[in-house]
């Protein structure tokens, strides 16, 4: 997405304790239940390619759309294959191929905040889809957003040239469904100790099993399941993140 624009090229040290192999482990498992065999994946939000990179391996072709230029070019430094990178926003993209499953990870159908935007989105993936295509998804869920809140957070990361502070601070808008987390982060360069502060906004919409059940059946989808994303537990309020996978039906 565009906000990660001015700290592209520390986005991997950023979010280097996440696991991205089993994640990536993950969805293949999902994939293999809901649409077996399938081999042609379409990513949204390929971000710099981290899930990309590990699903190649494991013999998927992955069309990866990511809005930001540094992002992608994160990505195709990577050199990753059976990868085809194409800049532009998931939510007013056109292809000409289908795919048998799509994805969506790291909670970025999230970053849709408008109705408008959610829509064009599924129904892009719709088109994009073959029939009886997958679409699988992370978002933030409501009921935990209300139920446990926010906190606010601090992040220390370096390696063996820079050094990252990342403070996040959040605010719930209750009315829109909207928590915006506002980041502070300060990279320090260990050669010569300058350093540069980026601040960015980044709203993020939550959303409940009925809302994305209702968006489903106004796109040409069918809600096949939802759960805790990872662990694959019934939703609940002590769940942040829910995986939901759908099905094309028209």
């Amino acid at each position: 997405m565009s906000n990660f624009k001015a700290y592209s090229k520390y986005y991997d040290l950023l979010y280097k304790d996440k696991n991205y192999k089993a994640e990536s482990d993950y969805v293949h498992a999902l994939i293999n239940k809901y649409s077996i065999g399938s081999k042609l994946l379409l990513e949204l939000g390929c971000g710099s390619g981290n899930h990309a990179q590990h699903l190649s391996k494991i013999g998927y072709h992955i069309t990866g759309i990511e809005r930001s230029e540094e992002m992608l070019n994160e990505a195709v430094q990577k050199n990753i294959q059976n990868f085809t990178p194409v800049l532009a926003d998931i939510s007013e993209y056109k292809l000409q191929q289908k795919f048998d499953v799509a994805i969506s990870l790291f909670h970025v159908v999230s970053y849709l905040n408008s109705n408008k935007d959610l829509i064009n989105c599924f129904k892009s993936v719709n088109e994009s889809l073959v029939t009886d295509g997958i679409f699988i998804f992370d978002v933030w869920f409501a009921p935990s957003v209300y139920w446990l809140k926010p906190e606010n957070r601090t992040k220390e990361l370096e390696d063996e040239y820079i050094k990252i502070y990342r403070q996040a601070e959040s605010k719930v808008f209750a009315e829109k469904n909207i928590v915006d987390v506002h980041f502070t982060t300060r990279v320090i360069d260990k050669a010569n100790n300058s350093e540069i502060t980026i601040t960015e906004h980044h709203p993020m919409r939550c959303f409940s099993v009925p809302e994305i059940d209702l968006l489903a059946l106004q796109t040409g989808f069918k809600l096949l399941h939802a759960e805790e994303f990872m662990s694959g537990n019934t939703p609940s309020e002590n769940t942040w993140g829910v995986c939901f996978i759908l099905k094309k039906i028209n």
